[in-house]
């Protein structure tokens, strides 16, 4: 038997096994993952980042076209199997003119554009443009302007009893203070009957109150802007006009009146140089003390003496968005499919978001090609993406996932998604709970700068201070991974739409210059990673986490955590307001027990049959289709009350992208609506007893079967066949390849 002696992980023994792996197979997987783990270089991935941020190169523009036949090319040259490009029609949006400027009680003129530094030529590039929000409305409106601290609806709640009332106005908020999303505060400014919305940022968040500024320190300075989209994809994520099919070409699209993703309002970001000539202008009962800021002005909720002329004049309109797509197949499993993605669309230069993620995506695809021309092909196919429009509203991974669909639910056995890959030092993963344990089991075997493991590094605290939650502990391993999985990056449609699991990776740290010029080549290599050492690292997680998937004999999916993670969310749902007299919810409870139970059972059987060496190719393969099938299980096809795209019963985003666990039934306790919750929670109840029926079938499986190697015959790769009825391109079989009518930019 191979082991790792690690701590205690998950309720384990202080022995873990490789999780889904016989002795003689976690041998080869220790071999194969040692050498892909020696290719990945310091001085390669910074060359990659150099290249992606060299020029702006947001969603639409040629430049980012440029960057997806670059990928293609280079994935080709480094042996990946049908590579191929993508074409979807999409809303995109582009400022023709954006404007502000207060007319009374003294006249400013917000300048909207950012300060270029000598020491960054990258600030001076002629391409940059001026801070603008994506999908706003086009119009223009001059009225009052009052402050509406982050925009929540709390916050007009508050205005409403100081006698404030928003309508007609201009309202401005905060990047923000809880966070929210900014389509959010647009949406909610909108439904307050604001006739426009300035968004700035204010230093209390990411500005000198936090620290050294650029180019001194990683944090914003005065003139930084965050730009951004204000798509209401919490509602539908991806193209607002294609909503639930793929805008391939041809597709038909609805009006824009019709888009139920499209803000109405007029939006424009500021940064805080000027915000504060409005602000400190502003008369008004004096703001509360959460309500302050950072800026040395006594801040007021106004409402009469300023009034400001806001502009916004966009250029939205369907352009092509591409996806480049290519495959490494498995040699004893092809249908069965990791796949692996990043979005390369960037507001500007993109240093940290994305093009940290497209750099360390980059150097994953070299060295998984170096590994195939060794002669080390994986057992599962490898599915690598390059995504466009993330940054408008999810587009590219969205407008793939709902064209591939039926063959995606059957196939994916996980997503492993990189967005920013390095913005500092601390490790800060996400995932479904059926894989955390294993993202934690991978940190047991990446060698961290320090010299460390990844996991001693991780469990020291640093995880949780980087979620914002503080340090003063030591983690328990149940703890490392963030198992409430919001929205806002490319594995919403695989999560909530397909029912596929998904892992997030990230490295954390101060960053305040998000969505501004100053997220660039200077601002990484002088504060974020210098050296690109996580960059590596991040490329070493990602790539040994998909290989531990790849190769793995049996799944690794912990459901018995999975359980555990569910029982905790529906006691939150117990201690809120009305619950205890309103909803039964015993049978829920019970039915979590027994999903808990069959997964610690089939746990149990899994590490019994491991243990008695490797199992049959051909039942490995029927067991591994069925475990395939829990995370599917998850998804009710009526969706959540309300947002139908989103359709997993355990997981959601709220309109602020937060997290949001069992989604229906907590937004309809928190409505009041006791009918509609307790219809949620049975859906939930039924969800959990198809899953256990699953996981169960499972474990009486392995504890039946005759583990003995029967050596699985060298297959050459080949394309899935599986087609979907219906007109025009539907599996990857049918979609035109490279040589074949692909359709390229």
């Amino acid at each position: 038997m191979v082991i790792l002696t690690v701590g205690l992980l998950f309720g384990q023994s202080q022995a873990v096994r490789l999780s889904g792996y016989s002795a003689q197979s976690a041998a080869v997987e220790r071999a194969v993952e040692e050498k892909f783990k020696d290719i990945p270089s310091q001085d390669e991935v910074r060359r990659q980042h150099r290249y992606f941020t060299a020029q702006p190169h947001p969603a639409g523009s040629k430049r980012n076209n440029d960057l997806a036949r670059y990928i293609a090319a280079t994935w080709r040259n480094q042996g990946w199997e049908d590579v191929t490009i993508h074409q979807y029609d999409v809303l995109v949006s582009s400022p023709r003119e954006v404007a502000v400027e207060m007319v009374a009680p003294v006249r400013y003129r917000a300048n909207l554009h950012e300060d270029s530094y000598d020491i960054d030529p990258d600030t001076k590039h002629p391409s940059i443009s001026p801070g603008y929000l994506a999908l706003s409305a086009s119009g223009e409106v001059t009225a009052s302007l009052v402050y509406a601290h982050s925009g929540n609806p709390e916050d007009y709640d508050f205005l409403r009893r100081q006698g404030i009332d928003v309508k007609g106005k201009v309202v401005i908020v905060r990047y923000s203070s809880p966070y929210s999303y900014r389509g959010f505060k647009a949406l909610t400014a909108e439904r307050m009957g604001a006739a426009a919305i300035l968004i700035y940022s204010d230093p209390a968040e990411d500005g000198y109150a936090r620290g050294k500024v650029y180019p001194d320190g990683p944090w914003g300075p005065e003139s930084h802007i965050q730009r951004g989209a204000i798509t209401y994809d919490f509602i539908a994520a991806g193209d607002p006009l294609t909503p639930g099919w793929p805008s391939i070409p041809g597709a038909k699209h609805i009006a824009m009146e019709e888009a139920v993703s499209l803000p109405r309002i007029v939006a424009v970001p500021l940064s805080w140089r000027d915000a504060k000539p409005l602000l400190e202008n502003m008369d008004g009962p004096e703001a509360p003390k959460s309500w302050r800021g950072g800026l040395k002005i006594n801040y007021r909720l106004g409402g009469a003496a300023v009034r400001v002329r806001v502009k916004a004049d966009m250029d939205t309109r369907l352009a092509p968005n591409y996806v480049v797509e290519a495959r490494m197949y498995g040699d004893r499993f092809p249908d069965q499919w990791v796949v692996m993605g990043n979005h390369r669309d960037a507001w500007e230069f993109g240093g940290v978001d994305p093009s940290s993620g497209t750099a360390s995506m980059m150097e994953l695809a070299r060295a998984l090609g170096e590994l195939k021309q060794q002669g080390t092909r994986p057992h599962r196919t490898l599915v690598l993406c390059s995504w466009d429009g993330e940054e408008v509203g999810l587009t590219g991974s969205t407008e793939w996932g709902e064209q591939f669909a039926e063959e995606l639910k059957k196939k994916v056995v996980a997503y492993l998604n990189v967005d920013s890959s390095v913005s500092g030092p601390h490790f800060a993963p996400s995932a479904v709970a059926s894989l955390a344990p294993l993202v934690v089991e991978v940190a047991h075997s990446i060698r961290h700068p320090s010299g460390r493991t990844l996991y001693e590094e991780w469990r020291s605290g640093q995880g949780k201070q980087a979620r914002g939650q503080g340090a003063g502990r030591k983690l328990s391993d149940s703890e490392l991974v963030d198992t409430r999985i919001g929205s806002g990056s490319d594995h919403t449609v695989f999560l909530n739409f397909l029912g596929r699991p998904t892992v997030g990776l990230t490295f954390d740290g101060p960053y305040g210059v998000y969505h501004s010029i100053y997220d660039n080549f200077y601002w990484m290599n002088r504060f974020g990673d210098p050296g690109y050492r996580y960059h590596k690292l991040a490329t070493q997680v990602w790539g040994v986490l998909a290989l531990r998937l790849a190769n793995a004999d049996l799944l690794p999916f912990d459901f018995e955590f999975y359980g555990r993670v569910i029982q905790q969310f529906i006691a939150e749902v117990q201690k809120k307001e009305g619950v205890a007299r309103e909803l039964q919810l015993g049978s829920l409870i019970q039915r979590a027990v027994e999903f808990r139970k069959a997964g610690k059972e089939l746990k149990q059987a899994l590490e019994a049959v491991q243990a008695a060496g490797p199992i049959e190719p051909r039942r490995a393969e029927a067991i591994n289709r069925r475990l395939m099938e829990v995370e599917g299980s998850w998804l009710n096809p009526a969706g959540i009350p309300g947002r139908p795209w989103f359709k997993h019963v355990l997981y959601a985003t709220r309109f602020t992208y937060a997290h949001l666990e069992l989604p229906g039934l907590t937004e309809a306790v928190e409505k009041k609506d006791w009918k509609v919750a307790q219809e949620q929670a049975g859906i939930v109840e039924g969800a959990l007893a198809k899953n256990t029926a699953l996981v169960g079938e499972s474990a009486v499986e392995l504890k039946e079967a005759n583990p003995r190697w029967l050596t699985a015959p060298s297959r050459p790769p080949r394309r899935p066949t599986e087609t979907r009825a219906g007109d025009g391109p539907q599996s990857y079989s049918d979609y035109p390849r490279p040589g074949e009518g692909c359709i390229c930019p």
